[in-house]
Formats: C-alpha cells, sequence, structure tokens
C-alpha cells in the first residue's frame, strides 16, 4: 500500500504541472489584465507599462509561469490586480465552501444511497419508478432555477430558512444552498445506487449469502451494499472539485461568499491572479480526491490489493 501510494503521488507531480500551465496560459493569454483595471479608461501607456513590469506581465508566458511557480512554493499565490493578497482571498472563502460542499456530499450519500437502495431492491414497483422520474426531473431542471424557486418558496414565501446566507456563514444557513448544490449529483447518485444494487442482487455471492441464512439486513449492508458502493464512491471522489468550483451558481444566489463567488468576480474583473490561485487549489483538491477513492477501494471490496 505504501509504495502505491508513493507511486501516486509521483503521478500527480507531471498532472499538477500540466494542468496548472494551461490553466494559467488560458487565463493570461484571454484579454489584458492591465487594461481591466482602467475599464473603459484608456491607461497612460507610462503607467501601463509600469504596472505590467511590476506585475510581471512583460515576459512572456513560460517565464510568468515559472515566477508564479516559484511564488506559489514559498506559500505565495500572488497579489490581487486590487492590491489584497490572494492566500487573504482563500482564508476567507474557502472555509465557507468546504463547509457547503461537506452539507452537500452528506446529503448526496445520506439521500441519494438511500433512495438507491431502495429503488434497486424493489426495482419495478412504484417506488423505483417514482424515483427514476424524480430523478430524471432533477436532472432536466437546471440549478439557478431549482435555487431560485426553493429560495423564493422556503425563504421569502414561508420563511422557513432566510432567502440569503449571512456573512460568516453558519452551517445551519448552509443547509437550504446544500440542497441546491446536491440535488443534480444527488441523482446521479440514487441512479448509479439502484443500478450497482440491481446488478449486484443477482450475483452468486448475494445467494450464497442468502443460502446460509444470513439476516436480510447484514446481507444488505454487509455484502450487497458494500460492493454496490464503488462506483457512488468514484462518482463521490470527483464530485468533490466539482462542487467547490461548481458552486459559482449557488454562491450567487444565496449570496455566499465562498469558492465560486471569487471565482465568478475574478473572470469578471479580468483578474487573473484570483482565478489561477483559485484553480490551482482545485486543481490539488481534484488530485488528492481522486486518491483517496482509489484507497477507499481496498476498504469496500477486500478482493482489492494494491502493491
Amino acid at each position: 500500500m505504501g509504495s502505491y501510494v508513493i507511486r501516486r503521488l509521483l503521478q500527480m507531480i507531471p498532472v499538477f504541472f500540466g494542468s496548472t500551465f494551461l490553466i494559467f496560459f488560458m487565463v493570461y493569454s484571454l484579454g489584458d489584465p492591465v487594461a481591466a483595471l482602467f475599464g473603459d479608461r484608456a491607461p497612460d501607456p507610462a503607467t501601463a507599462a509600469r504596472i505590467r513590469r511590476e506585475l510581471y506581465l512583460d515576459q512572456p508566458l513560460w517565464k510568468q509561469y515559472l515566477h508564479y511557480m516559484g511564488q506559489l512554493f514559498q506559500g505565495d499565490f500572488g497579489t490581487a490586480f486590487n492590491g489584497q493578497k490572494v492566500t487573504e482571498l482563500m482564508r476567507d472563502a474557502y472555509p465557507v465552501t468546504l463547509r457547503l460542499t461537506l452539507v452537500a456530499i452528506v446529503i448526496e450519500l445520506v439521500v441519494g444511497v438511500t433512495l438507491g437502495v431502495l429503488s434497486g431492491l424493489k426495482r419495478g414497483r412504484l417506488i423505483d419508478s417514482s424515483t427514476l422520474f424524480a430523478t430524471l426531473l432533477v436532472i432536466s431542471v437546471p440549478t439557478f432555477v431549482t435555487g431560485y424557486v426553493l429560495q423564493y418558496l422556503l425563504g421569502v414565501k414561508w420563511g422557513i430558512v432566510r432567502p440569503t446566507v449571512s456573512t460568516d456563514a453558519p452551517l445551519n444557513e448552509l443547509i437550504l444552498p446544500g440542497v441546491v448544490l446536491a440535488m443534480v449529483s444527488l441523482a446521479y447518485v440514487t441512479r448509479l445506487t439502484r443500478t450497482s444494487i440491481a446488478e449486484n442482487s443477482r450475483a452468486d455471492y448475494v445467494r450464497t449469502a442468502v443460502a446460509k441464512g444470513l439476516p436480510r439486513r447484514r446481507v444488505i449492508t454487509r455484502h450487497l451494499l458494500r460492493n454496490s458502493l464503488i462506483p457512488v464512491i468514484t462518482f463521490i471522489g470527483t464530485d468533490i472539485g466539482a462542487l467547490m468550483g461548481g458552486a459559482i451558481v449557488t454562491e450567487t444566489i444565496f449570496n455566499i461568499h465562498g469558492v465560486g463567488y471569487q471565482i465568478y468576480q475574478g473572470i469578471l474583473r479580468n483578474n487573473a491572479p484570483t482565478v489561477v490561485g483559485f484553480v490551482t487549489i482545485l486543481v490539488i483538491v481534484f488530485l488528492l480526491a481522486n486518491l483517496v477513492v482509489d484507497l477507499l477501494y481496498a476498504v469496500l471490496d477486500p478482493r482489492i490489493r494494491y502493491v
């Protein structure tokens, strides 16, 4: 196991550098960040040249990237064009988005797996048909529509929850945004679990466990569910980074100043250091999440061994 983890960590190095270079290249090659600082006003050529020199923008892109990576390994993600350190923005934004993502992941796992198991065990019946219809409906409706409808009904009209999230974003105020963020992923988790349960319920090891006289609950939880969760864990692992980076719509609807909000503002204002810094952390999250998912395979299925 130890040698496998070391190999995977070594494989992450070229992936990390390749991903960050592509991100850096795409962000810094699209438009002029200095011109974006001045808005509609044309900057003075001397002032623009001085700012480009101070921000290292007068160098070729590959040199800018090497300079950025050199700062990155010293813990410096650069400075936003408004003069604020990107690390300060991260310190305020990432805890909020991490809490929101945690709420969404818990909802996905608890609700999605439960519905998927019930639907898979009762396939062809009313609960199965209802679950398939509901998940198809959720997948078909855009997130911003679901968000605004739930915000209006639960927050504005009925007053069950706050329609917006306060600045400190406590966990209880993130329940509704977490539901909105998790809706589409929850539908996929439900369908993945249902398909996997329905397929594995006909496997030989399940019939053997039933023939031995094991209790039905133990057969489901100890044997059937454990093996059926492998594709679900794979999806959840890739979904963690997607939820953190894809929370732009949800965070905008509920006025949450998290990662999605900061990335959106950075794109809107052509603030390249902010966008590159935040996305770099998301790349690391994706890589580590995939490693954890691979290690969880061996926990769920004893037949899987890493050497």
